[in-house]
């Protein structure tokens, strides 16, 4: 259900900036302007996102923005979140009071213009797949906190589960502000989902270790084992 549902809202904006694009190209292959990019994105969406990087980000900030609507698009891409950018912004208790209801003044066109890039597929580089951030400076004792990214006044997060944070040690804010590059765990977690996705975006769960289920690995196991 969810990846039909994302595929056809996926179909919907590639049509549009498709012919956002054929129409530039036939008057002089001119890059689209703003007003084409604006005009290739679902508005209710691009709202619900701009609202979010809006009122949890640093208005001034491109960046934090950008950094807030990669969050945003990661839980809607994740099972344990609302599988449309309105259902995870209107989330209660995870993002700002009055989110989708309060008035958006200086700063807004920033962050429309914003979560239409991030709609059309632009991300964050550094918030890679995390889904949780909290106010920057802020310290929590939840040993499963790995920090990727500062911007907009916010820390991003992922959460790592046991069995990957005994391998490689996790970044603290103070790496990241002091540009140490954060380990990237989707190396090792080769195709397991080892993170816990809690209801409050700063309820962190724990993870249970996955066994190794694979039967060809066990066939291969048992069969060099008998060889010696």
């Amino acid at each position: 259900m969810k990846t039909i549902s994302l595929l056809s809202k996926a179909a919907r904006a590639a049509t549009s900036l498709g012919a956002a694009l054929l129409m530039s190209a036939c008057v002089g292959g001119q890059k689209p302007s703003v007003e084409d990019v604006l005009a290739s994105v679902d508005l209710e969406e691009q709202t619900c996102l701009a609202r979010a990087m809006y009122f949890e980000s640093n208005r001034s900030s491109e960046e934090g923005m950008l950094a807030v609507g990669t969050v945003v698009m990661n839980r809607v891409e994740s099972e344990s979140f609302p599988n449309d950018i309105c259902g995870v912004v209107s989330q209660p208790g995870q993002f700002a009071s009055g989110v989708m209801t309060r008035e958006m003044n200086a700063g807004r066109e920033l962050a429309m213009n914003t979560a239409a890039r991030v709609l059309r597929g632009e991300r964050h580089e550094n918030v890679r797949t995390a889904r949780f951030f909290h106010t920057a400076g802020y310290s929590f004792s939840y040993p499963n906190m790995h920090y990727v990214a500062i911007a907009g006044g916010n820390s991003f997060y992922e959460k790592i589960g046991r069995k990957l944070r005994s391998q490689v040690p996790l970044a603290t804010q103070a790496d990241v502000r002091a540009g140490r590059p954060s380990f990237d765990f989707a190396a090792l977690k080769d195709g397991a989902d080892n993170e816990v996705e809690g209801v409050d975006a700063m309820a962190l769960g724990q993870t249970k270790p996955k066994a190794d289920t694979n039967p060809f690995m066990a066939l291969f196991g048992s069969l060099r084992g008998s060889e010696k």
